[in-house]
C-alpha cells in the first residue's frame, strides 16, 4: 500500500471538524436535537455550502443529500483534496440542477467530519473530539438536523431534494417525515433499508478499522495516533461494491502494473492492486476513521418500512411529493429490485411517480458519473416539476 504519512491523514479532518471551509450554522445549547438514541445533542454545528440565489418567494430551494464518502462540497474545489466538487455533474449553471435558476443547499450530515456535529467534533464538556462518547447516528437523525438548516433558512417548502446511495435515503426519508416541505424527490441507486449483504461488508470495514491498533478505542486523536491503515482497508472493501465487474474487466482485465511479469511477491503486480491502494490512501487523508463507523452504521440502521409496522406504503400514505426514482442495471449493491419496492409502495398510494432503471456497466457509482440517460432524466423530472410549482423561467428544453 501507499505509504501515509499518520501525521497528515486524518489530521485535516480533525481540523476541518471544528473549522470547515464553508458556512456554519451553530445551534446554541438551548435548542437540542433529539436523537433516536434518546440523547438531546447540543451545541449543535451544521456545515454546508450553498450554491445559486434564493428566489423573493423562497420556492426554488433543492437540497442535495451526499452519500458516506461525500460532504458538503457539492460544486466547489474540495478544501482539503484540491479537486472538483463531488457532483459538479449534476450541479451548476446549465446543468440539470442548474444554480442559474435554483438555491442549491448541501450539508455535512450529522455524523460527518467536515464541520456537522461528528466524533472528530470536539466535545465542549471535555475539550477532547468526541469520539466514541459521540451518539449513535441515524439517517432520521440526519434529516431532522437538515430540516434544521432548512428552517434557519426560511424556507417553508423545498421545491425539491435529491441524493444517491446514502443521499438517497435521506431523500426518502425527507419524503415520509416530512411530505409536506418536498415538492418532489429523486432517490437515485438507494433502498428503503440496507440489506444483510450491505451489513455484512460495512462489518468487515468496521472490523479493518478497529483491529488497527491505532484505532485505541476511538480515541486515537487525543493520544496522537490514526488508525490510517484500518480505515484504507475498509475504503478498499467498500470500493469494490461500488464498481461492477464490467466496469471493473474493462479498466483493469488482469493487466500488470508496471511491469512484464508478476513479481511472485505480494506487492501489488496487478493494476486493479495498485488502484485500490490508491483509493486507501488518498481515502484517509480526507476523512475520519470513527466517522466511518458512525455513518456506515446509520446506513445499516436504516428500514423505513420498519418504522411503520413493516409496511413500506405507510411511509407514503396520502403523499403529494412527486417522484422519480433512478436505479442503475450493475449496480448490485443497491439493485433495481429495491428501487421497484419504492415504486410498488408509491404505486400503492397513486402517488405520482416515475421510474427509470438506467442501462450502465459502470456499478453504483454511475450515480456520479457522466452517464447521459441519468443526466437527462433529472433534468427532464427537475424541469417537468418545476413548471408544476409554478417556478417561473423554465429552462428552454
Amino acid at each position: 500500500m501507499t505509504e501515509i504519512d499518520p501525521l497528515k491523514a486524518g489530521h485535516a479532518a480533525r481540523r476541518e471538524a471544528d473549522a470547515p471551509h464553508s458556512l456554519v450554522l451553530r445551534l446554541p445549547a438551548d435548542r437540542p436535537l433529539m436523537m433516536d438514541a434518546g440523547v438531546a445533542l447540543a451545541p449543535l454545528t451544521i456545515a454546508y455550502q450553498t450554491y445559486g440565489t434564493l428566489n423573493a418567494d423562497k420556492t426554488n430551494a433543492i437540497l442535495v443529500c451526499h452519500a458516506l464518502t461525500g460532504d458538503q462540497h457539492v460544486a466547489n474545489t474540495h478544501p482539503l483534496t484540491g479537486k472538483p466538487g463531488w457532483w459538479e455533474i449534476m450541479v451548476g449553471p446549465g446543468k440539470p440542477i442548474d444554480t442559474d435558476r435554483y438555491f442549491v443547499i448541501c450539508s455535512n450530515v450529522l455524523g460527518g467530519c467536515l464541520g456537522t456535529t461528528g466524533p472528530a467534533t470536539t466535545n465542549p464538556a471535555t475539550g477532547m473530539p468526541y469520539g466514541l462518547d459521540m451518539p449513535m447516528v441515524t439517517i432520521r437523525d440526519m434529516v431532522r438536523a437538515q430540516a434544521l438548516l432548512v428552517d434557519q433558512l426560511g424556507i417553508g417548502k423545498l421545491f425539491c431534494v435529491i441524493g444517491g446511495s446514502m443521499g438517497g435515503m435521506q431523500v426518502l426519508q425527507w419524503a415520509a417525515i416530512y411530505p409536506e416541505r418536498v415538492f418532489c424527490a429523486i432517490p437515485i441507486a438507494t433502498a428503503p433499508r440496507h440489506s444483510s449483504q450491505n451489513i455484512a461488508f460495512n462489518e468487515v470495514g468496521r472490523q479493518a478499522v478497529m483491529a488497527d491498533p491505532e484505532w485505541a478505542g476511538g480515541r486515537y486523536f487525543e493520544l496522537g495516533k490514526s488508525p490510517t491503515k484500518g480505515l484504507a482497508v475498509a475504503r478498499m472493501a467498500a470500493h469494490i461494491t461500488y464498481l461492477s465487474d464490467e466496469a471493473l474487466h474493462r479498466k483493469f482485465g488482469r493487466k500488470l502494473q508496471n511491469k512484464t511479469a508478476p513479481t511472485f511477491s505480494f506487492d501489488a503486480d496487478f493494476q486493479i492492486e495498485s488502484y485500490l491502494r490508491h483509493q486507501g490512501s488518498t481515502f484517509v487523508e480526507r476523512f475520519d476513521a470513527n466517522t466511518y463507523l458512525y455513518l456506515t452504521r446509520a446506513m445499516d440502521y436504516f428500514d423505513l418500512a420498519e418504522d411503520y409496522d413493516g409496511s413500506l406504503a405507510r411511509a407514503f400514505k396520502d403523499t403529494k411529493t412527486r417522484f422519480c426514482i433512478v436505479s442503475f442495471t450493475s449496480d448490485w449493491l443497491f439493485p433495481t429490485s429495491a428501487s421497484r419496492s419504492i415504486v410498488h409502495a408509491l404505486n400503492a398510494n397513486s402517488a405520482s411517480v416515475s421510474f427509470v432503471e438506467i442501462d450502465t456497466d459502470k456499478g453504483h457509482d454511475a450515480f456520479l458519473l457522466d452517464v447521459p440517460d441519468m443526466l437527462a432524466t433529472t433534468s427532464g423530472f427537475i424541469e417537468s416539476s418545476a413548471r408544476a410549482f409554478g417556478l417561473k423561467e423554465a429552462k428552454s428544453a
